[in-house]
């Protein structure tokens, strides 16, 4: 039976790599195509064609997260937080976390347990993140997921920067104008702490992740 249920996730992994593959060369095909002189003119309350917005779909918002914030499919983090301690980090999302006679945390560490089962960062998982629900942790809290970027074959599709020493906001700032004059797009987002920033740098195809 194990041996079928990781034959099963490594299809799960080729085909969501495949499906990527080829939405990928669907964007490419689109914007090459020649668009016509002129188009009819679409009512005041209609959305841009391919622009996401509060109005869209849920299927477009969670299509515009996985294409934007693409990572592993396999695996994903959850955000766990210690009311007690207030301590706070991401671990990663396991069938068997917790449960009696199989999981052995704190003593073993998810990277080291024999008996890790990884959940799939579906579809399912992206929305109730956008929610910030309730998500396959059960539980009342606020629900955060995070991605790992390395894909599998050792590339990335995004390069996120992490500012939090003294300087944050300047050494954020500089990489933001240097971004800029490049003519390189940026987004600019606080930490949760208020005390940090991030710059978020998306690529358009598969970048290696040692470049």
């Amino acid at each position: 039976m194990d041996d079928e249920i990781r034959c099963l996730r490594e299809r799960l992994v080729s085909l969501d790599a495949e499906r990527r593959a080829i939405e990928l060369k669907l964007e490419k095909l689109e914007a090459s195509r020649s668009i016509p002189v002129s188009l009819p003119s679409a009512p005041a309350d209609t959305p841009t064609r391919g622009l996401v917005t509060a109005e869209s779909l849920v299927a477009e918002k969670v299509a515009l997260f996985r294409r934007l914030f693409a990572g592993r499919p396999d695996v994903f983090a959850v955000r766990w937080e210690n009311p007690k301690t207030g301590r706070s980090g991401y671990a990663p999302a396991c069938a068997n976390e917790w449960v009696k006679g199989v999981c052995d945390k704190p003593r073993v560490k998810c990277g080291d347990c024999a008996h890790r089962s990884f959940l799939l960062f579906t579809d399912e998982v992206i929305e109730s993140h956008l929610r910030g629900r309730r998500g396959v942790r059960g539980g009342d809290g606020t629900f955060v997921v995070g991605v790992y970027p390395m894909l599998p074959d050792e590339t990335c599709r995004f390069l996120a920067i992490d500012f939090d020493d003294e300087n944050w906001s300047v050494d954020a700032r500089a990489v933001i104008e240097t971004a800029s004059a490049k003519g390189i797009p940026a987004a600019l987002e606080r930490s949760r702490s208020g005390s940090g920033a991030h710059v978020w740098i998306f690529f358009s195809e598969p970048i290696a992740a040692a470049t």
